[in-house]
């Protein structure tokens, strides 16, 4: 995949997060995070945005997996 293909499917998945639930948003973030991984290993720059947004959902994905857990 080239860098540009790379942006192109940050863009898409940009979109489907836009206004999605919480569900949603869990089930996009590990594409995303793939995506900003591979554009790194690329070596193009991750705009800030982007590594704000994968920081998001990455910090949303581990709450959920304590809101489950029993005390």
């Amino acid at each position: 995949m080239t860098t540009r293909d790379l942006f192109q499917e940050a863009e898409r998945l940009e979109r489907k997060l836009a206004g999605a639930s919480l569900d949603k948003r869990l089930e996009i973030q590990p594409a995303l995070s793939v995506v900003v991984r591979k554009l790194r290993a690329q070596g193009a720059t991750v705009p800030a945005h982007l590594r704000r947004l994968d920081s998001t959902l990455c910090d949303e994905a581990i709450e959920a997996r304590f809101d489950n857990m029993p005390v």
